[in-house]
């Protein structure tokens, strides 16, 4: 049987609490985030099979076994520490760990990343993409970019930009209904899905009292439900950002020219209190709300 190591990424975070006598001083060492070392002490108690702090409300202490477990882990840690490296001798450059939606990652963060890494070179950037409203913890991330409402307990929460939402239809899938001359046609459409997306607020401002869509395909991400409208499968709710290639393409076609100009779901940069204090955050932060500030 394959010998099981213990993690190195919860044994470094489990030295350096057990070190400062505070998981928030050994986040801020790491540069990660409170939540984030408590999962990693977590997953190290789960592998060894005993707790290593008690947490009772103030500063956590070790536990007997946290003890002598201790002395064990620092020892190993030094060791590797002390062992020549060569070639590393130039310093830890800073980094940022990003979460964002798949969509929001492809069209309106990519086309403008390059002015950031350009102004700041020895930033380094780690992506990770996350699935709207289903990926509600920030994890291991330092910030994240969400759509959603904007009501997040216990974060930081900055809206980042918002857009209006307005039906599209592909010319294919308007030519087999015989067009669509008002909101009312919609009632002879499929109605494309989304939890992201919903119609009943865009159905108000048509003037049209409708209920919310219970039945049809239900696509929980904005790139895939536009590509389905691409497609000729429906009618979808998108915005400006997500289609105005496929709209000066004629792929899609906006209908009827009425939007809903605040929808319920926006951009919203969240991080954890303290994170935005780091240097590198900071500047991506700024950077973000500036080039969507006329979004």
């Amino acid at each position: 049987m394959p010998k099981r190591f213990p993690p190195v990424h919860a044994l470094v975070a489990f030295e350096a609490a057990a070190r400062s006598g505070s998981f928030a001083v050994a986040a801020n060492e790491l540069c990660i985030t409170p939540s984030a070392l408590s999962h990693r002490i977590r997953l190290l108690e789960e592998f060894v099979g005993d707790r290593l702090f008690i947490r009772d409300g103030r500063a956590p202490t070790l536990t007997p076994f946290g003890r002598s477990y201790l002395d064990v882990v620092a020892s190993a840690l030094q060791t590797l520490t002390d062992f020549p490296m060569p070639g590393h001798t130039s310093p830890a450059q800073p980094r940022i760990k990003l979460t964002i939606t798949p969509t929001f990652a492809r069209y309106l963060l990519l086309p403008r990343l390059p002015s950031f890494t350009k102004a700041h070179p020895d930033i380094v950037l780690d992506m990770f993409l996350s699935v709207p409203l289903y990926d509600l913890s920030l994890s291991e991330s330092d910030l994240e970019v969400r759509f959603g409402v904007g009501k997040y307990p216990d974060l930081e929460t900055v809206k980042l930009m918002e857009e209006p939402a307005f039906p599209v239809a592909s010319p294919a899938y308007l030519e087999s209904l015989g067009g669509l001359a008002t909101p009312a046609d919609l009632s002879r459409a499929t109605l494309l899905r989304s939890a992201l997306e919903p119609w009943k607020s865009w159905f108000e401002v048509a003037g049209l009292d409708w209920p919310e869509p219970t039945t049809g395909v239900r696509i929980d991400d904005l790139g895939l439900l536009l590509e389905a409208v691409r497609l000729g499968q429906g009618v979808g709710l998108t915005r400006q950002h997500f289609a105005q290639e496929m709209i000066e393409k004629g792929e899609v076609i906006e209908l009827f020219d009425i939007r809903l100009a605040s929808p319920p779901h926006a951009y919203y940069v969240v991080y954890e209190q303290g994170t935005r204090l780091r240097p590198e955050v900071q500047l991506f932060v700024d950077w973000m709300l500036a080039e969507f500030a006329d979004s």
